[in-house]
């Protein structure tokens, strides 16, 4: 699109004609993870200055949507699936299946730019985690994290997420 070379990146500094057709001239992809993993992952990187999973978690509960980073800010008001017809939703824990879709798609050898690790072992990394960490939080903050990605959890199939259950 010919406005993408000035320096202005994001779509509310254009027009809704220019959006359209910025967004019908591309092929979109969203990358979506469970929001509950991106706060494990936002921990563990040592985003949080907490030195308890519970009290970071209390940290992003207490600052919100609107004083958070966008580490754990839901995904919906980030990337607006709702405004934005995105042609592919690509599922963490589902990257090597999805991403060999995605390349074989766009003319690509698909085998040698995959990732190592396999699907099943990121997901049961991730079950383990999740299954320890969420044992550390109170059960008032288990019900406050899965209102807070209420709309996560109902705009993308996260249908084993700890938020959900």
């Amino acid at each position: 699109y010919r406005r993408l070379r000035t320096k202005e990146t994001r779509l509310s500094r254009f027009n809704q004609t220019e959006i359209k057709a910025m967004l019908g001239s591309y092929t979109k992809v969203l990358f979506v993870r469970d929001p509950f993993h991106r706060l494990i992952v936002t921990f563990l990187q040592g985003m949080g200055i907490n030195p308890s999973f519970s009290s970071f978690v209390q940290e992003v509960l207490d600052s919100g949507m609107h004083n958070g980073g966008v580490a754990w800010e839901p995904l919906v008001s980030l990337c607006r699936p709702c405004l934005v017809q995105y042609d592919y939703v690509v599922m963490f824990g589902f990257l090597r299946q999805e991403l060999g879709h995605l390349l074989r798609r766009a003319g690509l050898p698909a085998g040698s730019l995959l990732p190592e690790l396999t699907d099943s072992q990121v997901q049961w990394t991730y079950r383990w985690l999740s299954e320890q960490m969420f044992s550390e939080l109170s059960a008032q903050q288990k019900k406050q994290l899965s209102h807070f990605y209420r709309w996560d959890l109902a705009a993308f199939p996260f249908s084993s997420s700890f938020l959900s259950e």
